[in-house]
Order: C-alpha cells, then structure tokens, then sequence
C-alpha cells in the first residue's frame, strides 16, 4: 500500500500520463485536464531535464501536478528531471498582484527578521477557504477570460479547465507577538486535505527559507480540516493522540497542529442538540434544560422581594428576564441553571449534570479563547498545572460519555468536535513544554489567539466588506478586494489594517453567534412580533412631531415618564440585535443583589415596558435637548445623514466631562482590543442614533392608526441597527 508500482515505459509525457491514469495512480479527471491544459508540451523526456529552460507552461504543469497528487508528482521523477517538492516554491509565488505567494509579504517579513525583531521569528500558519460564485468574465486590462483555477503558476484556462468556485487564503501570526501577515491565496475548483496539506508545506518552507520558523498549523473543524491533519500525519485517535507533524518529512522539527475552538465548539453544541441527552458517570447531561432557559420568558417575581426594601407587591416590581445574548458553554449559564434550580422552577430540577459539563465546557474555552480566570496568559506557569488537571477532566468526561443506547460518542458520528478539544489540549501543553519565549520579544507569553483562526476570520470580514456585499463574490471581485487589502497592509504588531470597524476580539466572538441562548431561542422559538403596553398611549404620542400638545403645556410628570418609557423602548430594541452579555446588561435597570451573573437578569418594569438604565435615560435626555436646540424634527431640508451626524455630535459634546456613563462597564473596556472604538463608546453611540432616528422618522417606527390609544411598535430597520462592533461582542 502507498506504492505506485513499476515504473512506466519510458516514452512520451503524454503516454505516460495515460499509463498512470490506466493503472489509476492519477484521475481521468485530472488527466484530461493537463492533456487540455498542456496539449503544447514537449513530448519527448529530454526535453525536460533542464530546470533553466523549463517553459512557463512546463512549470505550470509541474506545479500542478505536485500540489493535486504529490504520490504521482514523486514516481515521475524517478523517470524525468521534475524538480524537488520545495524548489518549486518561487514558481507559486508572484510579485503582481495575482493568485499565489505575495513575494512583496514574503519580503517584508524577511527584512524584519534580518533586523533581528525577535518577535517575527516563530508563527503558526492558519488556512481558510472562501466561497466564490463560478462565473467567466473577461478582464480589459489583461485581456484575459478569468473566473479559472489558480494556483499561482498561471491560469488554466482551457475550455475544458473548470471554473474556480473556493479560493484558500494562507495567514501567518505572530505567536510572541501580535502581528499577522496574508501570504497569498489559490483559486481551486475543489479541494482535498491532501492538496492543502501540500499547500501548507509549501508555505512553512517558504517562511523557513527567510529565517521564521513554524510552530503550529489551524484549520477549521472540518471534514478538510480532519483530512488536512491526517494528510500531515497527526493521529487523533483518543486513546493515542500524535498532535504534531515532522516538516520536512523524517525531520527533527516538529509542529503542533490545532482545530479552531469555535468551530469545536459548534459540533459539540450539535452533538448535545442531536443525542439531546448523554449520560456521563451514572448521570444524565440534558439539552432540554438549554432549550428551557433560552425560551425563558419574563416573569414577574415580586413576591421574592424581601420585605425590608419596600418594593414588594408594587407596581414597578421586578421581572426575571434571560440575557439572549450569554454563550450557550459558559459560567453565566451554569450559574443561571443552578439559580433557576433554586427557584424551584420544574424545567431546571436534576440538571446538576447539566451544570458541571456546562462549566466544565466553559473553563477548556477560557483556556483556549484566553479569557477567564487564566486571562490571556494561560500558559504562565502558575496555571500550567491547573490546565493539565483540566485537560485530564476533559479527557475523561469526553472518553465516557455515552448517548441513551450505551454507545460511546467519542466513537460515533458526532465525535469530531470532542477530539478536536483532546488534540488542541496536547498540542498546547506540547507548546509550552518545548518553547518558551525569547528575549527580546514583547510579551512573555503565548498569544493564545494564534492557534485560532479568528485572526484569519478578521481579514475575511475586512475582505467581504472590501467586496461590497455579504454573498459569494466573483473570481474577480474576489481578487480586487484582496489587492486592495493588500495594498493597505502593515505588518506591525496589532495593526488594524484587517480589522475594518472591529477589534480582532470583536471579530472572534461574532462568530460564535451560533453558540448564544439567543440562538437556541430563535431555534425553537421564533420571536412573536411585540407591542406596546396599551396603558401608556402616551409613550410614543407625547414625543411624535405631529402631537397637538406642546412640550410646554404638558405635566412635567407625564413628559418625564414619556421620555423614561421610549428610553426603555430604545434599550429592548437595542437588545434584540446585541450580542455583548455586559452591555446588555448595562441597558436596564437592574437589582444587581439578586443574582451576580449577567445571564440571568432582574428588571423593573413601567407597565409593559422595561425600565432603561440610569445610562441609558441620561443618554436619551440628553439627545432630546440637543434636538430641542438645534433642530426642528420633520423639516426635511435637516433630516438627512449630516444633520443626523451633527445631532450625534453635539450629544457627544453634551456628555463630555459630565460622571462616567455605565458604572458596571468599568472593567469591561479592557476585554479585547484597546481602542477608542470600544463597547463602551461603541455603545454610548448607538443608544443616540437610535434615540435620534425614532424621534426624526416616527413614521418609520409607529402605526398611527391609533393616535391616541394603542400604538404598535416595529423592530428598528436599516443602517442604525449594528453594523458596528457591539453587534459582535461578548462578555467576560
């Protein structure tokens, strides 16, 4: 097995590759293609010996062929003069904007390793493929047809060529310091863990001929990205786990290899979802009680007020109300479960099971997304033995549970996700046993980001931005957003050159917006449309352009609680769309005595309507006295984006150098990235465009049909609903 048998007869090239195809060591598929592709080839073999004078169409061919079957590439060599695997990295490379290695990155990380920046001399490679839509286009500039596969060598473009329809993005990232550069991309029709295994060690060779050593390899948890891993030689058997790969092959160095955690993450949650109960040591882990939490609804718990703070049995009592936006594996659940257990609510009894694989699940993402108690130094050496004991616990759990028949899950369709936790864990403790960090570099540990591939996922969203919409963009679309990224590109550490609005931490939790109860929710249970409490007519007449009273003729009181009560409508509108569990929290208001987690929250309502925060109000007030000043509302020739972009300026001079806005926050603005555009501002700027766009477009937002009773409200629409990076976020 893994031979390729005798030798052909030496003839042609074309006779041989029909031999190989007949005793199928190659696919007619790509036999055809190289026949159609390279009809013009020569066909005798002398004719190849000569590296020098090999034809760009000869080196093409070559290429080709190593990176699509390298078992072929390695027996024809024993008949013509083919290259060696790793000299053929100059030819996949380009100094024009093209498919291939970007020779330009390639340089520009080679001068600072020659300067002797410690900090560039070791990274991890990360690899992604992107959708794209198959289509044939002609380019005026090079007079070409494009839209055909790529890999850096040239375009194949026969008629018989397929169309490209993925392009696989290669990223190298700092692992002592924060930097990341893009180092190309391939234009494919189809791929294999075996083409993208010979494409990673295209790159790592290529690193390692300008001074920078590779010591990890991600991929997302895939079927790819499992076959990618197995193709390199990592094992992920649980009972014998190999979690890194010799390169060269037969080499003393090795490197790790990780699946992305979020990806990890995801098919556990889809196993749990699947088996819908598992049994771990005699006692049973429900999904059920996940459902049960995030169909939640508000329910009044007044009569749990104690007596001593006069609340009780009153009209603004407290209601329960879940945080939709809270990570499904998470602290915040575990304590949620454990408190509804207290209350005696009869969907959360027995779920002690469900509470310890939850945190358990919890603490391996802290670990691995670097927040939580070990913070984003995980690996010092204080914790180390903290997180091999977690990593056992992992181990153990994962090895024994079972699904209702008894059967192993680590064993069944859904184990990938559970092995990908078990391989990620030893590649990191291989890591910090064999590595630790040299002088000269910034930090003094791991960036634990490294091993994910949310640095990659924030270039992609930079991309898709570059690319003007949210679908598969064209071949060409595709390749003027990359060189327009590339273009703008700075390799210093933490540079935002990829990061378009968001921080990297932004960026890396958006993703995980599968794996909220707001997810579950929308799952099971489809969001009703909402309307306002028929109590408070009021609460929308009173600010509306249109309302026969003037703010000068009515009650202080009634103008007061209208304010209040839309305030309260801008926070419930805010919510439906933010993912941030602290924010969230910080738009109500709230008896932070109750319950110390954010996941499960206690509000006091205004009739039907929840009670804004002291924030939240103090924001909106200020709003409407901006617009008292400076505005008419309804005069057409001011509605329009720049009055709106003065409103919010003139809010913002406002709440300059008055008491600091959201108290519960404090320590949340240095989660993440450290910028001027963080949750805190981010947050104080949407609750103004939302405040401004009600009160400048009321039509947009109210049935007038009831002028002076019921007024339905509508869900916000368009530009003003987090395009932002607080759409994407998430609390510690």
């Amino acid at each position: 097995a893994g031979t390729c048998g005798p030798a052909p007869r030496r003839g042609t090239v074309p006779s041989i590759l029909r031999e190989l195809a007949e005793k199928r060591q190659l696919s007619e598929e790509i036999v055809s293609l190289l026949q159609a592709q390279f009809s013009d080839l020569p066909r005798e073999l002398h004719s190849w010996k000569q590296m020098a004078d090999y034809s760009p169409e000869m080196r093409q061919f070559v290429c080709l062929l190593h990176l699509y079957h390298i078992k072929a590439y390695d027996h024809l060599r024993k008949i013509l003069p083919f290259p060696h695997p790793y000299s053929l990295t100059n030819w996949l490379s380009n100094n024009e904007p093209a498919a291939g290695f970007s020779s330009d990155i390639f340089l520009q990380l080679q001068e600072k390793v020659e300067r002797g920046d410690q900090g560039y001399r070791h990274c991890a490679v990360l690899v992604q493929d992107v959708s794209l839509q198959k289509r044939q286009e002609w380019d005026p500039q090079t007079k070409r047809l494009s839209g055909f596969v790529d890999l850096g060598a040239g375009i194949l473009d026969a008629d018989e060529a397929p169309l490209a329809s993925e392009a696989i993005i290669l990223m190298a990232v700092g692992i002592w310091s924060p930097w990341t550069a893009p180092l190309g991309y391939f234009l494919v029709n189809s791929t294999s863990g075996r083409f993208l295994a010979q494409l990673l060690r295209q790159a790592i060779n290529k690193l390692n001929n300008i001074g920078i050593v590779v010591l990890a390899v991600t991929s997302g948890a895939s079927a790819h990205g499992a076959e990618t891993a197995r193709a390199l030689g990592i094992k992920i058997d649980p009972r014998r786990i190999q979690c890194t790969f010799q390169h060269p092959p037969g080499s003393a160095h090795s490197i790790a290899y990780f699946f992305d955690v979020c990806h990890a993450v995801l098919l556990i949650k889809n196993a749990l979802q699947c088996f819908q109960r598992v049994e771990w040591l005699g006692d049973t882990v429900w999904w059920q009680h996940m459902v049960e939490l995030a169909a939640l609804r508000e329910q009044r718990v007044s009569e749990l007020c104690s007596p001593e703070s006069g609340r009780a049995g009153s009209k603004g009592s407290y209601h329960l109300k879940v945080n939709l936006a809270t990570l499904l594996f998470s602290e915040g659940v575990a304590e949620a479960l454990e408190h509804l257990q207290k209350l005696g609510l009869a969907s959360f009894q027995n779920c002690s099971r469900t509470v310890k694989f939850v945190r358990l699940m919890s603490s391996l993402c802290d670990v691995f997304y670097g927040r939580g108690p070990y913070g984003k130094e995980p690996l010092l050496a204080g914790n180390y033995t903290k997180i091999s004991n977690l990593f056992d616990e992992a181990k153990s759990c994962f090895v024994n549970l079972t699904d209702s028949a008894g059967r192993s899950v680590i064993k069944s369709r859904r184990k990938l996700g559970f092995l990908s936790f078990l391989l990620n864990a030893e590649s990191l403790k291989w890591l910090s046993s064999n590595y630790t960090c040299p002088e000269g570099t910034p930090s003094h540990h791991f960036h634990i980001h490294a091993f994910s591939l949310d640095p990659l996922e924030q270039f992609l969203r930079a991309l898709q931005q570059a690319c003007g919409s949210s679908g598969s963009p064209t071949c060409s679309v595709f390749q003027a957003a990359y060189h327009k990224l590339l273009a703008s590109c700075s390799l210093a550490p933490g540079s935002p050159h990829s990061s378009g609005n968001a921080s990297p931490w932004d960026i890396s939790l958006s993703q995980r917006r599968a794996l909220t109860l707001g997810s579950i929710r929308a799952q099971y249970h489809p969001a009703p449309g909402r309307t306002l409490a028929p109590e408070y007519p009021y609460s929308a007449g009173l600010l509306l352009p249109s309302s026969a009273l003037s703010n000068a003729l009515t009650d202080l009181s009634l103008y007061t609680q209208s304010l209040t009560c839309t305030a309260g409508w801008v926070a419930e509108q805010l919510a439906l769309d933010l993912q941030c569990e602290a924010c969230l929290a910080s738009l109500f208001e709230a008896d932070e005595s109750r319950l110390r987690c954010k996941s499960v929250l206690y509000i006091k309502k205004l009739g039907g309507m929840s009670l804004p925060s002291a924030s939240v109000h103090h924001i909106t007030s200020i709003s409407e006295q901006v617009l008292n000043l400076y505005g008419k509302v309804g005069d057409a020739n001011n509605n329009t984006e720049l009055w709106h972009l003065c409103l919010e300026q003139k809010v913002f001079q406002e709440l300059l150098g008055e008491s600091p806005l959201f108290p519960t926050l404090t320590y949340h603005l240095f989660d993440g990235q450290l910028s001027i555009n963080n949750h805190y501002t981010v947050l104080v700027k949407e609750i103004t465009r939302c405040y401004l766009n009600i009160r400048t477009n009321p039509a947009q937002h109210l049935n007038l049909r009831y002028p002076c009773r019921r007024h339905k409200l509508k869900r916000l629409k368009g530009k003003y609903l987090f395009p932002s990076p607080l759409g994407s976020c998430q609390s510690s």
